[in-house]
């Protein structure tokens, strides 16, 4: 019975008045959905392993990885030569520890779970905070959840087909002497890719960060207009350390989508800002 009404609670709109351990019950409830979401799709991935892993996980160190042919063909469509070409990959790994894949296995169902559940477990976290906000604030943020996960699918996607091939292309053909062989952990692989796929999904959260801090007041389009050099500056830093290659053609290809969410970031606060009165930002 318990366990029914952990999965009842959550989103009365009637919260405010509930005492502070009454609260407690709703958090309570709502991270036992989203780990049980996340546990879901950990199990879809276990099921499909084969795919996951071999296909997904591990598909930038394949030759025939998609994106390596279709930026070379983009690089010769764009008259820049071989600069976005990234063939010839020679990767090989190995597992040092007697339980390594063993674990690494469950570490790689749990953090696609939680890809695959990224809208639920959003809407839960959403459902929880929501009856916080005021009438107003909730119909100016209709559609949220569906724009986080749109962006977030997109982001993850950009860091995997992007992002992902660069630093994995790099480090497999960096050497500091030819004697010396690149040959991976599957641990450290991982822990690579991670960061990078996840990092870009919460990266392209921008626009929605930025719309929510104008909501509150915290910026508005003047000011995101006037550190906007200041900003591009902090992009090119970010792509040239997320695409350790060279090449400036690798670091737009970084730069610019983060610079459009940027720009995007700008109008949506500008939208917010007419809507204020003038004497908000006086």
């Amino acid at each position: 019975m318990a366990l029914l009404n952990l999965f009842k609670r959550g989103g009365d709109p009637n919260r405010s008045e509930m005492s502070f351990i009454e609260h407690l019950d709703v958090l309570r409830g709502t991270l036992f959905r989203s780990v049980i979401a996340a546990l879901v799709g950990a199990i879809v991935v276990g099921i499909f392993n084969r795919f996951f892993i071999h296909d997904v996980l591990l598909g930038p160190t394949h030759a025939e990885f998609p994106t390596y042919g279709i930026l070379c063909r983009i690089g010769e469509a764009l008259h820049v030569g071989k600069s976005l070409c990234m063939e010839g990959l020679s990767i090989k790994m190995q597992s040092t520890g007697v339980s390594t894949q063993f674990s690494m296995f469950f570490t790689v169902c749990f953090i696609g779970g939680v890809i695959i559940a990224f809208p639920y477990i959003f809407f839960e976290f959403w459902r929880f905070v929501r009856p916080a906000l005021t009438e107003k604030e909730r119909s100016n943020t209709g559609g949220v959840i569906f724009w986080v996960s749109v962006l977030f699918f997109i982001g993850v996607a950009f860091g995997y087909f992007v992002i992902a091939p660069y630093t994995i292309k790099f480090f497999a053909s960096f050497q500091l002497d030819d004697n010396i062989e690149n040959r991976w952990t599957v641990a450290s692989y991982i822990d690579t890719m991670i960061p990078l796929v996840l990092g870009s999904g919460l990266a392209f959260q921008m626009p929605l960060v930025i719309y929510f801090l104008a909501k509150v007041g915290v910026v508005n389009a003047t000011y995101l207009r006037k550190v906007r050099k200041y900003s591009i500056i902090i992009i090119f830093i970010i792509a040239a350390i997320i695409t350790p290659g060279p090449d400036i053609v690798s670091q737009l290809t970084v730069a610019l989508p983060l610079l459009l969410l940027y720009e995007v970031s700008i109008l949506l606060a500008r939208r917010v800002d007419k809507h204020k009165k003038p004497k908000e930002w006086s």
